[in-house]
């Protein structure tokens, strides 16, 4: 008897996690979102799985969406942004391959009521997209909030639909591929050293420390030029999964880590390229940008403060300096 095959709407969420379909997990945007964007997104697909691939309106409170943040301004600008943005999804067009361009989100109804609802459609096209879906990624909640870039969420989702593949641990991409899936804005990042520098290296970083599988992108060459990465994963061993709970644990303020542990924020170790630019700020400076200005990658911008600062005077109190340059950083550079 032939084995069934199973199609992602059939597989549920649970308490700790939840599903995405894997053609939206490798998706190419055309119009780039922000990691709140897609925190958001992963959450309506959620909220609406029951009947994703049916006709119908779904509806979620804004309270769900907003998290920690107290306005309701974010939401409306994602929902905006989810609205607009179009994506090209890989799919099979009369047998053979093909791209099909799709709108993430459709109609909506926001309530004016801060503690209201939301009313929202999944597009025609998408639906039929998700309903004939046989692969998915499961992602749990925790690290999902945990990863501080869209870079480190977008990579988590890349490892958790392949690292069940019994036949595969490895994958290579172009370059120009890697940069459409992550997300990487057109004109930005358009060196391999800033690419994996500013982008690759700390979602690599954030990822190894917060989910089940380690991860390593490794270059390809094609003359002196890196063309192609090689994305390799493996599952953690018993050990190093213990630390990504742990890790986990540290990442949320309201939790304080053991006296004689200095983990910083957001659930990661300070990356090694970072720590080789100078001692790590204190914990409270990390925590304090993070709420300032979610989203931010805090470690990049910190490489970028202590690059802009070589060379000049040394300044008396850097927790201080560091925080006025990411308010100004921040103002330059809106997610």
């Amino acid at each position: 008897m032939a084995e069934r095959s199973y199609r992602t709407i059939e597989v549920k969420p649970n308490v700790e996690s939840l599903i995405k379909p894997g053609e939206l997990v490798d998706l190419v945007e055309v119009t780039p979102l922000t990691l709140t964007d897609r925190r958001i997104y992963n959450q309506l697909l959620e909220n609406a799985w029951d009947a994703i691939d049916k006709p119908v309106s779904h509806v979620i409170a804004k309270s769900t969406l907003r998290g920690s943040h107290n306005s309701n301004d974010r939401i409306g600008d994602s929902i905006e942004r989810l609205m607009s943005a179009i994506v090209k999804v890989a799919v099979n067009w009369n047998g053979e391959p093909a791209i099909e361009r799709v709108q993430l989100l459709g109609g909506n109804v926001e309530a004016n009521r801060p503690d209201g609802l939301i009313e929202y459609e999944i597009p025609a096209r998408l639906r039929r997209i998700i309903g004939n879906s046989t692969v998915f990624a499961r992602l749990q909640r925790e690290v999902m909030f945990a990863l501080t870039s869209k870079y480190a969420l977008t990579l988590y989702e890349m490892v958790q639909k392949r690292g069940n593949l019994r036949w595969r641990s490895s994958e290579k991409f172009s370059l120009e591929a890697l940069r459409g899936v992550l997300g990487v804005p057109k004109g930005k990042l358009s060196s391999w050293s800033n690419l994996k520098l500013r982008a690759i290296d700390p979602a690599v970083a954030e990822v190894n420390a917060l989910s089940d599988f380690m991860v390593a992108i490794d270059p390809i060459k094609t003359g002196r030029s890196v063309t192609h990465v090689e994305l390799r994963w493996w599952r953690k061993d018993d050990d190093a999964a213990g630390a990504a709970d742990k890790a986990l644990q540290y990442s949320k303020v309201s939790r304080k880590p053991p006296p004689e542990q200095k983990p910083v924020p957001q659930g990661r170790a300070r990356p090694a390229w970072l720590a080789a630019k100078g001692q790590a700020l204190r914990t409270e400076t990390y925590e304090t940008a993070r709420l300032r200005h979610a989203g931010y990658d805090i470690y990049f911008v910190e490489g970028e403060w202590r690059s802009w600062a070589v060379g000049k005077p040394e300044v008396k109190d850097p927790d201080k300096a560091f925080l006025a340059f990411f308010r100004k950083y921040a103002e330059a550079n809106p997610l």
